[in-house]
This record gives C-alpha cells, sequence and structure tokens, in this order.
C-alpha cells in the first residue's frame, strides 16, 4: 500500500474528530518552581517562562506577571525539556498474538492504533521521537498527520521500513511457510550487496524518511535462528552511510553482536542500537568514531519477563529473549563507566507504550547519575538527532516542548514516570495529570 493511501486512511478514520492543535497567539507565562537545565545538568530555582508562536521567548527568574499573557502555575513541580526517546515503534504494540494478527489486520488496522500510541507516548511527556522501523510506511504517514494536527502525538523522526539482508531481523518473511515468503529485495529494504544499499536508502528518500535504521546483527523478535550473528558485510554497511550521508541522513544501526557492533561503527552509523554484547574493544572504537549508544534496557527485560509467559512468544523466539534480557542493562553500566555518549531510547513496542520512562530509572539502577539519565533523553537525544538548535533544552528561542513532575527528579528519577503537565510547541496537552484535547 503507498504512503498515500496510508495517510488517506488515518485521514478517514479520523474524519470529524481531527484535531487543530495549534500554538495559541496569546502569549504563555508558564510559572515553574523548579526548571531541570539540561545543558549542566543542574537544577535551577523558581522561573517564569515566556511562550508565544510555539516557542520560548524568554526566561526570568521568580514568579514574574506578564502583562497580557495567560499565566500557568505549576506549584511545586520541576520542569524539564519534553522528553526524547532515540528508538520507538509507534506503529506496533506487543501482544502474545502478534505473530497471527500480522496475517489479519490490515495496514489501515496499524495505522489507527499507532495514533492512541501517540498519544499515550505524549501524555508520559515523550514530546519528540526517533520512530525506528515499520510497515508499509505507516510511521511516515503518522508522522505527517501530527504534523498537521490531525491527531496528536510527538514530533516523529521515522525511518520508514529497517534495511537488512535477506533471511536477517530486518526480513519479515522469516518463519513463513515457503510459498509466502516471496522474494523481498531493496525496495523493500532488503539488500545483497552495496549497489541495492544505494537502491534502499534512494527508496527512503523518495518515501519521505528522516533517517535510516540498518539491522547488522540477528535480533530477538524475528524467528531466525540467531539473536547476535553479523548479518551485513562492512561494505554493504559503509555504502548504507555513503548513500544516506549523501541525501542528509543518519544512521542507525540496530546490533546485539560484537562482530556486529565493530562492523557498523567502522561502517560510519551514528548510533548503536541495544549493543547487548558490546565488547571493551567496541566501546574504545565507539568512543574513538564519537558513535552514540542507545541501550533499550527496558526492551531487553520485558522480553525476558514475558518469554517466561508459556506461548506469550514463539519457541525460538522466547529462547532468544530469555538470552539477551538480562545482559543489555550490565553492557549500558559498563558502556557509561567507559565514558562511550549515551542517549536515550527504550525500543517502545515491544513493552506497551507510554512507560517509556521506566526506562530512565532502569538507567540509574546500571549505575548512571540522575542528572546524567535526564540529559540522556533531553540534550544528548537532540544532538543525537542532530537538532539542538531547537530542542533538548530550555532556552529562548528553543520549541516549547516543557513537561513537570511533581517534586525533585534529582533526588527520585521514579517521579519521571507520573507527568503531571506536559506542553509541546506551546500547546498544552496534559495538566493537572489530565489530558487536554484541541
Amino acid at each position: 500500500m503507498t504512503l498515500r493511501l496510508i495517510s488517506a486512511a488515518i485521514l478517514g478514520l479520523l474524519g470529524a474528530n481531527a484535531l487543530a492543535a495549534e500554538a495559541t497567539s496569546r502569549p504563555i507565562a508558564l510559572h515553574c518552581a523548579h526548571v531541570f537545565d539540561a545543558t549542566t545538568g543542574k537544577m535551577r530555582g523558581e522561573t517564569t517562562l515566556v511562550i508565544e508562536s510555539g516557542r520560548i521567548k524568554s526566561m526570568q527568574a521568580g514568579n514574574v506577571a506578564v502583562e497580557g499573557a495567560e499565566s500557568i502555575d505549576t506549584p511545586g513541580m520541576t520542569c524539564l525539556p519534553g522528553l526524547i526517546d532515540s528508538h520507538v515503534h509507534l506503529t506496533g504494540e506487543t501482544s502474545p498474538t502478534g505473530y497471527t494478527d500480522q496475517f489479519r489486520w490490515n495496514v489501515a488496522d496499524y495505522a489507527i492504533r499507532s495514533t492512541v500510541y501517540a498519544r499515550r507516548t505524549l501524555d508520559a511527556g515523550f514530546t519528540t521521537v526517533r520512530n525506528l522501523g515499520d510497515g508499509a510506511n505507516a510511521s511516515i504517514a503518522l508522522r505527517n498527520a501530527i504534523n498537521k494536527g490531525v491527531v496528536p502525538g510527538p514530533r516523529i523522526y521515522a525511518a520508514g521500513g529497517a534495511i537488512g539482508t535477506t533471511g536477517g531481523h530486518a526480513d519479515d518473511s522469516d518463519g513463513y511457510r515457503a510459498d509466502l515468503q516471496g522474494d523481498p529485495d531493496a525496495k523493500d529494504g532488503i539488500i545483497n550487496g552495496p549497489d541495492d544499499a544505494w537502491k534502499a536508502v534512494r527508496q527512503h528518500y523518495k518515501d519521505g524518511a528522516d533517517l535510516i535504521k540498518i539491522m547488522p546483527s540477528g535480533g530477538v523478535l524475528d524467528e531466525s535462528s540467531s539473536v547476535d550473528n553479523a548479518q551485513m558485510t562492512l561494505d554493504e554497511i559503509k555504502a548504507v552511510t555513503a548513500a544516506a550521508h549523501d541525501y542528509g541522513f543518519t544512521v542507525a544501526a540496530h546490533a546485539h553482536g560484537a562482530e556486529a557492533i565493530r562492523r557498523a561503527v567502522l561502517g560510519g552509523v551514528n548510533s548503536i542500537e541495544h549493543g547487548t554484547y558490546m565488547t571493551d574493544e567496541d566501546m574504545k572504537l565507539m568512543k574513538e568514531r564519537g558513535t552514540w549508544y542507545v541501550p533499550t534496557i527496558i526492551a531487553g527485560r520485558y522480553v525476558a519477563e514475558k518469554a517466561a509467559v508459556p506461548g506469550y512468544y514463539p519457541a525460538q523466539i522466547a529462547a532468544k529473549a530469555l538470552q539477551v534480557g538480562p545482559v543489555i542493562q550490565q553492557t549500558a553500566g559498563r558502556a557509561y563507566k567507559a565514558g562511550v555518549k549515551i542517549a536515550f531510547g527504550t525500543d517502545a513496542g515491544v513493552y506497551p507504550h507510554g512507560q517509556n520512562a521506566k526506562e530512565l530509572e532502569y538507567m540509574v539502577e546500571a549505575g548512571m547519575p540522575n542528572a546524567y539519565v535526564l540529559q540522556a533523553a533531553t540534550s544528548h537525544a537532540a544532538e543525537l538527532l542532530g537538532q539542538s538548535k531547537d530542542l533538548g533544552s530550555l532556552q529562548p528561542g528553543k520549541y516549547a516542548d516543557i513537561i513537570a513532575v511533581k517534586g525533585d527528579p534529582l533526588s527520585d528519577i521514579k517521579l519521571m514516570q507520573q507527568v503531571d503537565f506536559v506542553m509541546k510547541d506551546g500547546v498544552v496537552y496534559k495538566q493537572g495529570g489530565n489530558a487536554v484535547d484541541h
């Protein structure tokens, strides 16, 4: 199904309920008891943020009256930049029937559910996400609908479908009987050689993707046998990154195995996702190359938990989940101590959408300070996206993406799982713990 038809499906299904969430023309004076400074990792005192035309116009110390502005108070709360999840899948969600649903559901079924997942994500305080993989470019259609104000949701940077090799983690026909497998090719994101890599990236450009996601290693949730084998050659990875950089794309690499991580870093990717079996040598190479690491601890823990539930996953997948699940958190702690650059990401959809902030707690458990994990989900993630000019911290000129929680998350990171206030682009979507409709 084409991107145009998917967009039409979303718009048609929502019809009269379409939203037109636009920043109010009247300035807003947001009064915060405390403000987290994501550039320094420090907490500032009482501050008034003046918001106009969807951006922060000014910040003043104290509770300042602003003539002509709508006043919003967040008593006793800490205001933070809108959180950024660098690894989500908004067009699907974990389910014990997920592997059979794909033979019953149409693209429109996934598309309409994605609007619910997007709202849950926004209400959880995540105002921006990188969507790293979908089917039929549904996340691109969702991005467009959100940008047009048709549905509420986070700002999406969409990779479209992941790029991988025949039989690899990106090959959705793994596990199908022979007459259903077909022969996915570069247009479908399945490559075999550098020439295919160029075609796949160019197709993503044509489809309207914002970045590229590759699968150079095995993975947990496909029905193949290995979770960590290397599945792309170094030449294939180099071809993807060369093509991607020609078209202004960054490249995120799903990689569990050490050899796949090594090849991906040498091949020039911008980030390693998961990184389960990352070695000390891999970490050293990542530091030398400036490669980001996105751990996704919550996904590892969740799949290991569900693998113990009989019948939740097919047997092959359950075995891989039990293998990987306990390792990711340990690797994340080692990477932090080694000085690898870390950006926040969760693999949302592998666990239920809206629980993203649980990852912050798991990062702290892995040995990272509260301030650092908050920076990972704000200023670090914005840097990975290449959007530090507009996102990642509360500063004049930047988008008015602002959230608030009761209390001090530098003392208790679990407070981030109870977001009370959400503003995106100067529009309030949640206040007093309740969703606000437009």
